[in-house]
């Protein structure tokens, strides 16, 4: 069982583990693989995202009601090029097949709906095994490039 945790500052260095993480960011390949998350791109990240959301962002750890762990992250940003917002899943590998990717993105739906948000994508590479995930909740393939597939669910 999990529940949303609105991150404080100190709690940034999940974040930071959870983009480092080959075996978790191994989807990412296509795009770079891991993420370097320096400390001194915190304060920023942070006041960007938490803070300073503007309604245009939302950003939340998935967080394990019964050990309290940290298992993951959920996230929209409107993407002002293509004018859509745009969905982020990424659960710690050791904790993948436990339920957390489908629970989070159903917690993200339904943050998105109560924000107003009408629609939600995500842009997945076309070998990503997320695409299921997202498939199972209600997405569907609006369009399909070489490199990605553009999904997309209605939240009415």
């Amino acid at each position: 069982m999990l529940q949303l945790y609105t991150p404080k500052f100190e709690d940034i260095p999940f974040r930071q583990k959870l983009l480092a993480d080959p075996e978790t960011m191994s989807y990412n390949q296509k795009w770079g693989g891991t993420i370097d998350f320096h400390e001194d791109r915190w304060q920023d990240w942070f006041d960007f995202w938490i803070v300073n959301h503007d309604s245009k962002r939302f950003y939340r750890y998935l967080q394990d009601t019964e050990t309290g762990e940290f298992v993951g992250e959920i996230a929209y940003h409107y993407d002002s090029e293509r004018e859509v917002y745009i969905a982020d899943v990424i659960v710690l590998a050791k904790y993948r097949g436990k339920g957390f990717g489908n629970q989070g993105l159903q917690f993200l739906c339904d943050a998105a709906k109560a924000n107003g948000i009408n629609i939600l994508y995500d842009d997945i590479a076309v070998d990503n095994s997320a695409i299921a995930l997202f498939l199972k909740n209600g997405f569907y393939e609006e369009y399909r490039t070489e490199d990605c597939i553009m999904l997309r669910k209605d939240l009415l």
